[in-house]
């Protein structure tokens, strides 16, 4: 995942790259898709990894932010945040 770490516990997602640690309520998740575009269409969104080099952006939704995770494994960082 390139040193995005996404684990989920206790209601949390906690998402950890380089020294940054975001963590998001389950309850607030209200989408998680795949971008399709280079840098996310909202322009407000907190993006997460390194843009280049990666093949997949992992978009997510809550009720107060959007969040951008770049990667190359989408369907592993999906299935951790939907489990």
């Amino acid at each position: 995942m390139l040193g995005i770490q996404v684990k989920k516990s206790a209601g949390l997602v906690t998402i950890r790259w380089q020294l940054s640690k975001i963590e998001i309520n389950e309850a607030d998740i209200i989408d998680v898709s795949s971008g399709d575009s280079y840098g996310g269409d909202d322009k407000q969104a907190t993006r997460i990894g390194t843009p280049y080099g990666t093949t997949d952006r992992v978009v997510i939704k809550t009720k107060q932010d959007t969040y951008i995770l770049y990667t190359s494994d989408y369907q592993a960082i999906k299935q951790t945040i939907e489990a």
